[in-house]
């Protein structure tokens, strides 16, 4: 069972915490972490950003390319912790604290119907990247969260994700970010 934390649209703690499956039912202000994992690349943008595929038993957005990685910020928890964690579970990276570069947050922020039940989103999401070398065939993918990764063009991703492709559930709050970030780059 997972405990979060109650915040406020900033994302600061409000000394309550509720149950994920109660946030998620009741649409209760709550925090995840996120990270892009991205290549410099011959594309069209630059630059490639590494997707996963999530695994079709996922209790939202079953079986389609999100975020490199990303989770819940457990009760107590703090989001750089928290991309570490989630790093290490879902590809089988490990990374220190000082692999990453935060670049902001944004709402992540959706009422939809997945395997026939409510899902009310109401998440602040705390952005990073990450650009150290990832070669697919090194990771190791924890079956239950993700069924694949892939690396895609990064305006490729945008334009997916603008055009609400069924095949991407990439949060475009995150890739506004994160494209600000790498034009500077």
């Amino acid at each position: 069972m997972e405990i979060l934390d109650v915040v406020d649209e900033t994302g600061k703690p409000l000394g309550r915490t509720v149950e994920r499956e109660e946030a998620h039912r009741d649409g209760v202000w709550h925090r995840t972490a996120s990270v892009w994992i991205v290549r410099k690349s011959n594309t069209e943008s630059g630059w490639e950003v590494l997707l996963q595929k999530r695994s079709d038993i996922k209790d939202s957005y079953p079986g389609c390319y999100d975020t490199s990685s990303a989770g819940h910020i457990d009760a107590g928890d703090e989001p750089l912790e928290t991309i570490i964690r989630e790093l290490g579970e879902e590809l089988g990276i490990h990374a220190a604290p000082g692999d990453f570069t935060f670049i902001g947050t944004f709402h992540n922020n959706y009422d939809e119907v997945f395997h026939g039940s409510e899902f009310h989103n109401r998440e602040v999401a705390f952005v990073h990247v990450y650009d150290k070398p990832v070669d697919i065939a090194d990771l190791v993918l924890q079956e239950e969260e993700v069924s694949g990764v892939a690396w895609f063009d990064l305006d490729d991703v945008w334009k997916k994700a603008t055009s609400n492709d069924s095949a991407f559930c990439t949060p475009v709050g995150g890739l506004k970010l994160l494209r600000g970030y790498l034009a500077d780059k």
